[in-house]
């Protein structure tokens, strides 16, 4: 018989080797620059992403850094492989907050009895300022009568523009819209800061071929992601503790099932943290709805080993509880490889024909998949085993000494 706990120290140094180098490069970013440790979509950082690609091939991300740089700007670039430019800057192209309500001067329809003199240059004949005062932008037919008039007529000339300036309060540098977030396409900007960008660019870089996108995400959006996602993690590992402590009547249940999550989450962090700190891989919004996934399959899996160790439990009550665990995981073995083989099978078909769209999300559940699948066997289990041993010695509990019987593993 296979003996899995007493080989747990092997186990536990495994899971020790995968972690400790995926938390040095999780806890190495605040330490190094931002091109170290995880890296993070404008999702979570806030700010404007753009992907350009230039006629001429040569250009590098420097050059285009040095030009950011030149016009107040600081700009992370990277080359990706099909000729395109990222560009990771600061929050531009967003449209001005709304001011406060205050006075803005505006032209009312001509002959109206609510016309402002105020909203024109100050003038000693108001029913002229309001009917011979239009706008640019109106019809240059004249109109009927020129004479001041006392009542409230219709306007003589209702070819006349709506408004002068339908955005006068809008910044002169903001992209149309007056959303937090801004999401561009394929044309490039011919307005605002973004606007001068494209034309500082070409004029020192050549001319853009193409730009495949433009995406623009304020502070306010990326703060709500942050802290909706550590919300959503806590609360469902809190509530999977409750549950199982409350299922299996043991808080050692629970904690050593928390246990095995963490170490899950770590491998799958960890990981990314690697990859981005030497291949650039960058954490998006649906790496959230990956590790809770993870975090409910590998508890799922955990679930059916701690079950099979209650019913042996009461069912051989005197064994020791070592033998007792070690029975129910090589009873429930081939039932956890091969409900995790056949996952792992679809992921890995989605990863190679899924697009590169979400590749990383697929990426992050095929590691938490195999972690969690080993966790649950090698790590969750023994843990438990060491714990109600300590908790024995601890009360003087003694362990049976009854001789151990052989069993036939059951799938």
């Amino acid at each position: 018989m296979f003996d899995i706990i007493g080989k747990r120290r092997w186990y536990f140094l495994i899971s020790a080797l995968i972690t400790l180098p995926g938390l040095f490069f999780i806890f190495i970013a605040p330490l190094a620059s931002k091109e170290a440790g995880l890296q993070f979509t404008i999702d979570y950082t806030g700010g404007t992403k753009w992907e350009l690609r230039f006629e001429n091939t040569a250009v590098t991300p420097d050059q285009v850094k040095a030009v950011f740089a030149a016009n107040g700007l600081e700009a992370a670039v990277l080359q990706t492989g099909d000729g395109f430019l990222e560009i990771k800057t600061e929050p531009i192209g967003l449209a001005a907050a709304a001011p406060s309500p205050t006075p803005v001067p505006t032209i009312a329809p001509s002959g109206s009895p609510g016309a402002s003199s105020s909203a024109i240059a100050p003038s000693a004949e108001p029913s002229a300022a309001a009917s011979g005062s239009a706008a640019p932008g109106a019809s240059a037919s004249p109109a009927p009568s020129a004479s001041p008039s006392t009542t409230p007529a219709p306007s003589p000339s209702p070819s006349a523009a709506p408004s002068p300036a339908p955005s006068a309060g809008a910044s002169p540098g903001a992209s149309p819209g007056a959303s937090p977030v801004v999401t561009g396409n394929t044309d490039l900007p011919t307005d605002g800061k973004l606007g001068e960008m494209v034309v500082a660019l070409e004029k020192a870089l050549g001319p853009i071929e193409s730009q495949r996108s433009l995406t623009t995400i304020g502070p306010v959006v990326s703060s709500d992601l942050v802290q909706q996602a550590l919300i959503l993690i806590v609360v469902g590992s809190l509530g999977i503790l409750l549950w199982i402590t409350y299922r299996f009547r043991d808080v050692k249940f629970g904690v050593t099932a928390l246990v095995a999550l963490v170490h899950d989450v770590i491998v799958v962090v960890g990981f990314f943290a690697i990859l981005g700190t030497f291949f650039h891989v960058e954490i998006d919004a649906l790496f959230v709805t990956a590790m809770l996934t993870v975090i409910g399959f590998s508890v799922h899996d955990t679930i059916v080993v701690f079950d099979r160790i209650r019913e042996n439990r009461a069912r051989h009550a005197g064994e020791p509880f070592a033998e007792v665990v070690n029975h129910s995981i090589l009873q429930t073995f081939a039932r956890s490889i091969m409900t995790s083989f056949t996952v792992v099978l679809t992921l890995l078909a989605l990863y190679l024909f899924g697009g590169s769209a979400i590749q990383n999300f697929v990426l992050a559940l095929l590691l938490g998949i195999v972690s969690g699948t080993y966790s649950s066997i090698f790590n969750a289990a023994p843990i438990l085993v060491v714990w109600q041993e300590w908790d024995d010695r601890r009360h003087g509990r003694a362990t049976s000494t009854r001789a151990p019987r052989t069993r036939r593993a059951v799938s």
